[in-house]
């Protein structure tokens, strides 16, 4: 019996700038070495429903797209599956054409069918040359009249591993509305429904879930399959955890799939990871890749993996990240068609295998960052690799309006990049772990962001403290790292609507004629050797200090060319105020020794501290140990 594994869908809702990821109507050509459209022909009134699209007579519609193409080398080097079925239903008389490509992106025919009438064409393809990389889709090619796609699946006869089901996992921090919406689209989707358990819905906020709007009628609607669990702001870390052990528990589902809250989802993708799951020869994680949601287009990272000798996360590639489907699809873009092995996948969306649960554990206490990674990072050590699985995927608010490098967030960022490293780093000491953390603090210093060195430095001396530290401060270290900040002027935001913008020292807004683009090698050592000899032996000039020396664009306030000023007017990445940044000869001083011995001190204990975090972390991200700690909201 045929096991369906993928259907061919359309958008859920009608918004044309999505239309590119089901369906590739366009017509490309190559100038120079840019693709370009030579016509557009993308339409959202020719999708008639959720599985149903036309394709005006005389026209050819590709499915070779990010959603309706199959990724077959995936299939091919994780699954069971060494065939696959396409069905394809049509209306009209056209030609149905199924190609395949290869590593590189060669299109390659495979097989084309004429129809005419309602037909219902099916294409028994292989799965076993996309060794290195390759997909298979179909185009429709319509005669004179309309065509219709009346619908299309990827099936296999081959036999799961496992026929078990999943829990939804999803955490959520004061952002209810999104929370709803998801609910709504789950509880619309009602044949992917009887592949879930539960879904759960770990509550941080004072911001109720199930006080917004809508959540009451959608509560009703999902009945036992929904469960709201409230608990203390333990971050993403305490959020997903609870979810992982709230499945545990349960003892029914043998997945669980890891949702952020401010995200809209394609169902269809949860259904793909669950298949590609159960049809996987052994035990994996699968995760799904990230669009933006406020620009829908844009896939932010195709596989991520972490750089050893630094210990940083990275796209494979650089050409993968924020790709605009816009201006290149499946067809035009080569190195997509390549297979990409992941290290780890975010948990925007990412499903666990239970038996990896109870075996590794749950999540590293971490609250917030690298809580994903690192836990890639354990499950492969243990045997169990990550694929970051081309149409899953979701929709979440992206990170490129946030200041998280700079605020707060600096501490988490740098304590458990370290601590990851010191679980799983393959390299002495880090490798250039502590030499890239160095440089880190010194660009602060020299952009004079003071409080994002100081939470770095908190960072380290918590590291320094050994791992009883990790759980108390998922509780204490946000507030005391918020209460620290009113001691740095540069972290208050100001908002034009409450009180006049300061002038810069000449009275206009002023663009610095400084460099375009950051210095390199040798000009790079140059560049820090005098910018930090200027911030640590020369004072500011008064009249910079009282107003700002230049008022900058956050796009423009680069760090090679800040530490050329004694102050700026700097706006937030999100554009809803700015900040002055002032040049303190004594903080830069202070900090850049303090650093220095901090850093000193890592380095000289790391095979000690390694140790003791490798030792203890067993016990740390137990089930046991965590349920002792998650604690109860009644509010």
């Amino acid at each position: 019996m045929a096991t369906t594994i993928q259907h061919v869908v359309f958008p859920l809702d009608n918004d044309p700038d999505i239309l590119p990821l089901y369906a590739d109507p366009e017509t490309w050509t190559k100038v120079g070495h840019d693709t370009v459209r030579v016509s557009a022909l993308a339409h959202m009134d020719n999708v008639l429903s959720r599985s149903k699209a036309r394709v005006p007579g005389g026209r050819r519609v590709s499915y070779a797209s990010y959603f309706n193409a199959f990724p077959a080398a995936y299939w091919q080097r994780w699954t069971t599956v060494d065939e696959v079925t396409l069905t394809v239903t049509t209306t009209g008389a056209a030609t149905v054409i199924v190609y395949r490509s290869n590593a590189g992106g060669a299109a390659q025919r495979m097989e084309s069918r004429l129809v005419s009438g309602t037909v219902t064409s099916e294409f028994v393809l292989p799965v076993k040359n996309f060794g290195d990389g390759g997909w298979y889709w179909f185009d429709i090619v319509a005669d004179d009249g309309d065509v219709v796609l009346e619908g299309g699946s990827w099936s296999t006869d081959r036999e799961p591993r496992t026929q078990g089901n999943v829990s939804l996992a999803m955490t959520t921090f004061n952002k209810p509305g999104y929370c709803v919406e998801t609910l709504q689209t789950l509880a619309a989707e009602t044949d992917l429904r009887t592949e879930i358990d539960k879904v759960y819905v770990i509550d941080q906020g004072t911001e109720k879930v199930s006080d917004a709007e809508g959540f009451t009628e959608v509560a009703e609607e999902l009945g036992d399959q929904l469960q709201i669990v409230r608990q203390d702001n333990l971050g993403g870390s305490g959020g997903f955890s609870r979810g992982m052990a709230e499945t545990v528990r349960a003892g029914k589902s043998e997945f669980v799939l890891l949702l952020d809250d401010d995200v809209q989802i394609e169902p269809e993708g949860i259904f793909r990871a669950l298949q590609f799951s159960r049809f996987a020869r052994n035990p994996m994680l699968v995760g799904g890749h990230m669009f933006d949601l406020l620009d829908k287009p844009i896939l932010h990272a195709f596989a991520e993996v972490i750089d050893m000798r630094y210990f940083f996360w990275r796209s494979m590639f650089d050409e993968q990240i924020r790709h605009d489907f816009r201006r290149t699809n499946l067809r035009q873009t080569p190195w997509m068609h390549a297979r990409m092995d992941a290290d780890y996948n975010g948990w925007w969306m990412c499903m666990i295998p239970v038996e990896v649960i109870k075996e590794i554990g749950l999540s590293v206490p971490v609250f917030i960052k690298w809580d994903d990674s690192e836990y890639g990072l354990r499950a492969r050590e243990a045997g169990y690799p990550t694929v970051s699985l081309p149409g899953a995927a979701l929709w979440h608010v992206s990170w490129v309006d946030k200041d998280d490098a700079y605020d707060w967030n600096a501490y988490f960022h740098a304590r458990n990049r370290i601590l990851a490293a010191l679980l799983h780093s393959t390299h002495h000491r880090g490798g250039r772990l502590m030499s890239n953390s160095r440089r880190i603090d010194l660009k602060h210093l020299l952009c004079m962001q003071y409080y994002a060195v100081d939470a770095r430095h908190q960072a380290i001396r918590d590291l320094l403290s050994g791992p009883d530290h990790l759980y108390p401060t998922m509780r204490s270290r946000l507030p005391e790292l918020r209460a620290r900040a009113a001691k740095y002027p540069e972290m208050r935001v100001i908002r034009g609507n409450e009180e006049e913008m300061p002038n810069t020292n000449e009275g206009k807004r002023i663009y610095p004629p400084y460099p375009e683009q950051p210095p390199m090698g040798s000009r790079l050592v140059a560049f820090g050797a005098i910018s930090a000899a200027r911030h640590f032996f020369t004072k500011p000039k008064p009249k910079n200090i009282d107003h700002p020396q230049a008022e900058l664009a956050k796009k423009d306030a680069a760090w090679w060319r800040v530490p050329f000023l004694d102050s700026a007017l700097i706006s937030t990445a999100d554009g809803s105020g700015k900040s002055v940044y002032r040049r303190d000869q004594r903080k830069f001083r202070r900090m850049w020794r303090e650093g220095l011995e901090l850093h000193r001190q890592l380095e000289l204990r790391w095979d000690d501290l390694a140790k003791e975090y490798r030792r203890r972390m067993p016990e740390l991200t137990s089930l046991e140990t965590w349920e002792k700690h998650f604690g109860t909201r009644e509010d």
